[in-house]
C-alpha cells in the first residue's frame, strides 16, 4: 500500500511508501525497527533506543501498562506483573507446570484446549493476549514518534519454535492490529543485519544467539546477496533468565534467607539484583548489593562458574549444527554474537575458543535481530531487491508407516518454503480409507517423536493391496507453517489439513530431540530393523495363506500342514523380537514353498494354454 501526498505550494503529487516494521518480540526485552534510505535503524526517542521490557502490569481496575512502567511493579506488585510470557506462548499447561516456580504469577490449565493461561484477579489471559499487549506498545510508540500509522510487520521467533508457537505469535500480531507479513527465525534475521554491513564477499558465518529466554545457533552461507541457512540448532528454554536463577540459588545457598524465598516481592527484588549483577560484572570484577539489611556479593569468577553449565549446553548445540552443515570450524569466516547474554566476557571467550576465532560483537546484540527483521520487511515490500533469504526447518517432518515407523518426508534443515510429495499404497485388499498421521522429530519410531495431527483419506476405490497410488504432500510455507495433503491418483480423491492445532512441542523437548536421536541411534537402528523384518514376515504369512487358499484343489493335507508349521514358526520368531531369527524362519519357509510356487505357475500356464493349438513352423 502506498500513501499519496500532495504538495499544495508546488501542486505536485508524490507517492510515499508505506512504513513496514520489523519486530523482535523478546523474552526479556522487545524492539521495533525500520529501514530508511536503505539502512535499518531501531526506533529512538530523544536519541535513546526504545528497548521495551517485555513486562506487563495490571492495576486494580484491570488496566494494563507495558514496558518500564510495568517493570517497576515487579517488586511492589509481583502477583499482577507478568514477565517472560514468551516462554508460555503456544505451550500447554503440562509442558510448563514443572517450571511454574520460575513465574511469580498464577498459571492455570484450561481443559477445553489444555493451554496455559495466566490469572490476574478474576480474569484469565492467554499468552497470545499478553504478547499482543507488548506488540501494541511497540506499535503505539512507533506511531507516536514517527507520526504515521504502522500496519504491516515482520516478527522474529526462535528457530526452534514449532507450528503452534509460530501461529500463536502471528495471532498476537493480529490481535495488536498488525498484519504479520512473515514470521522469520531470530538467528536468520540477525544474519541479515550483519550482511547489510558487509562488503558482499562470499563467506560462511555462524550466528550465536543467546538471549534472555532462548538460545539458537545457525550456520549460513552468504553468496551473491543470497543468505542460505545451512543448518540450525538450539534450545529454546535456555537463556540469561536461567543464569539469573542460578545466581539466586547461589546467593540463597550462602545465606539464611530460605524462609524468604517464597515471598514474591523478595524473590522479584533478588531476581532483578541477579540480573544487575550479571550486567555489572561484564565491566567489573566484583559486585555487592543490599536488600534491606541483607548483603549479597558475587565475583566475576563465581559468575563464570555459575554460567559454565549453561554455556556448555550452547556449545553442544554448536557441535550439532557444525555436523549438520558439513563444515569445519576452519570454514567459518565470522561468528556473530547476538542477544543480551553475549555481553558477558566469559561467553565471548568461551565461544571464541570453541570456534578458534575472535567473535564479532560490533553490532548491538539487543538490536541486531530487530534490524534484520526490518531488512526482511523491506525485502518483502520490494525495497531491497539484491537480497534473497533461504531458511530451513529445524526438525524432520514425516508420517507413520506400517509397524509404527517414522517415514521422513521433509528432513531437518530442509529449505523453506518447500513442497515435497511421496507416493504410498494400501496394504490390505479392498482398503477404502487411509489414516495419515503426521509427526515431527528425529527418531525412527513415531512413539519417540511428537504427533502434530492426523486425518483420514476416505473414498479410495476398493482395489487389491498395492494397486492404489496415494500421493502424500508436505507444504511448508515461508513462515514455517505446515499443510499436509493426500490424494489417490487413480480416482482423484483428495484431502488436506493445516497443522495449526494445539499439538505443541515443548520448547525444551524440541532442543533435546536431536540429542536423543544421536544418543539412541544404535538402539533405534536395531529396533527399526526388527520392525521392518516383522512387517515383511507378516506380509509373507498373509501371502502364503492366500497361496494355500488359491491352490487348495491340488495341495494335499500333508502339504497344507507343513505350510502351516512353517507359518507358525515365522509367527513365533516375530514374537521373539530377533531380526536374524525372523529372516532365518523366512528363508526356511521360502525354501519349502519354492517348488510349490513353480508347480502353481506351471499349472496356471497349462490352464491358460488348454485347448489352444500352436501352428507348426512353416
Amino acid at each position: 500500500m502506498a500513501r499519496i501526498s500532495i504538495d499544495l505550494k508546488k501542486g505536485s503529487v508524490r507517492e510515499e511508501k508505506e512504513l513496514v516494521a520489523g519486530i523482535d518480540l523478546g523474552t526479556t526485552n522487545s524492539l521495533i525497527a525500520f529501514v530508511k534510505d536503505g539502512q535499518p535503524y531501531c526506533l529512538t526517542i530523544e536519541n535513546e533506543t526504545t528497548l521495551v521490557p517485555s513486562v506487563i502490569h495490571f492495576n486494580s481496575n484491570g488496566e494494563a501498562s507495558v514496558g518500564n512502567t510495568a517493570k517497576s511493579y515487579l517488586i511492589d506488585d509481583p502477583a499482577n506483573s507478568i514477565y517472560s510470557v514468551k516462554r508460555l506462548i503456544g505451550r500447554s499447561y503440562n509442558e510448563i507446570k514443572e517450571n511454574k516456580s520460575l513465574f511469580n504469577y498464577h498459571i492455570h490449565e484450561f481443559s477445553e484446549e489444555g493451554l496455559a493461561k495466566v490469572q490476574i484477579a478474576n480474569r484469565f489471559y492467554t499468552p497470545v493476549e499478553l504478547s499482543s499487549l507488548i506488540l501494541a506498545k511497540l506499535k503505539n510508540s512507533a506511531e507516536s514518534a514517527l507520526k504515521t500509522q504502522i500496519h504491516k510487520v515482520v516478527i522474529t521467533v526462535p528457530a526452534y519454535f514449532n507450528d503452534i508457537q509460530r501461529q500463536a505469535t502471528r495471532d498476537a500480531g493480529k490481535l495488536a492490529g498488525l498484519e504479520v507479513l512473515r514470521i522469520i527465525n531470530e538467528p536468520t534475521a540477525a544474519s541479515l543485519a550483519f550482511g547489510i554491513n558487509e562488503t558482499g564477499e562470499d563467506q560462511n558465518i555462524v550466528v550465536y544467539d543467546f538471549g534472555g529466554g532462548t538460545f539458537d545457533v545457525s550456520v549460513l552461507r552468504l553468496e551473491g546477496g543470497v543468505f542460505e541457512v545451512l543448518a540450525t540448532s538450539g534450545d529454546t528454554f535456555l537463556g540469561g533468565d536461567d543464569i539469573d536463577q542460578a545466581i539466586i540459588n547461589f546467593w540463597m545457598s550462602k545465606s539464611s534467607f530460605e524462609n524468604k524465598s517464597n515471598q514474591k516481592s523478595f524473590y522479584q527484588e533478588l531476581r532483578l539484583k541477579a540480573e544487575e549483577a550479571k550486567k555489572e560484572l561484564s565491566e567489573k570484577l566484583d559486585f555487592t548489593t543490599n536488600i534491606g539489611e541483607s548483603s549479597f556479593a558475587l565475583s566475576r569468577a563465581e559468575l563464570n562458574q555459575i554460567a559454565l553449565p549453561f554455556l556448555q549446553r550452547t556449545i553442544d548445540c554448536c557441535k550439532q549444527v557444525m555436523t549438520d552443515s558439513k563444515l569445519s570450524n576452519t570454514d567459518i569466516s565470522k561468528v556473530l554474537m547476538v542477544g543480551g547474554s553475549t555481553r558477558m566476557p566469559f561467553v565471548k571467550d568461551f565461544v571464541g575458543n570453541f570456534f578458534n576465532t575472535i567473535v564479532d560483537d560490533r553490532l548491538n546484540p539487543d538490536e541486531v535481530v530487530a534490524l534484520g527483521a526490518a531488512i526482511q520487511a523491506e525485502v518483502l515490500t520490494g525495497g531491497q531487491k539484491n537480497i534473497l533469504l533461504l531458511d530451513v526447518t529445524p526438525l524432520s517432518l514425516g508420517i507413520e508407516t506400517i509397524g509404527g515407523l517414522m517415514d521422513v518426508i521433509l528432513p531437518r534443515n530442509s529449505k523453506i518454503p518447500s513442497r515435497v510429495a511421496r507416493n504410498y499404497t494400501t496394504s490390505i485388499d479392498g482398503q477404502t480409507n487411509l489414516k495419515v498421521a503426521i509427526y515431527q522429530g528425529e527418531r525412527d519410531m513415531v512413539h519417540n517423536n511428537r504427533k502434530l495431527g492426523e486425518f483420514i483419506l476416505k473414498g479410495i476405490p476398493p482395489m487389491p493391496a498395492g494397486l492404489p497410488k496415494i500421493e502424500v504432500r508436505f507444504m511448508l510455507d515461508a513462515n514455517g507453517l505446515l499443510t499436509v495433503g493426500a490424494k489417490e491418483l487413480r480416482s482423484g480423491v483428495d484431502q488436506s489439513i493445516d497443522i495449526n492445532s494445539a499439538y505443541s512441542i515443548a520448547e525444551e523437548e524440541m532442543g533435546r530431540m536431536l540429542m536423543d536421536s544421536t544418543i539412541n541411534a544404535k538402539e533405534d537402528i536395531k529396533q527399526k530393523a526388527i520392525v521392518e523384518a516383522s512387517v515383511e514376515a507378516k506380509m509373507v504369512i498373509q501371502s502364503t495363506k492366500k497361496f494355500i487358499g488359491q491352490n487348495a484343489s491340488w495341495l494335499n493335507e500333508e502339504n497344507k500342514n507343513e505350510f502351516n508349521r512353517f507359518i507358525d514358526n515365522v509367527q513365533n520368531k516375530i514374537e521373539s523380537n530377533s531380526k536374524d531369527e525372523i529372516y532365518k524362519s523366512l528363508i526356511e519357509l521360502n525354501k519349502y514353498a519354492e517348488p510349490f510356487a513353480h508347480e502353481a505357475l506351471d499349472r496356471s500356464v497349462l490352464a491358460a494354454l488348454s485347448g489352444t493349438k500352436i501352428p507348426p513352423k512353416s
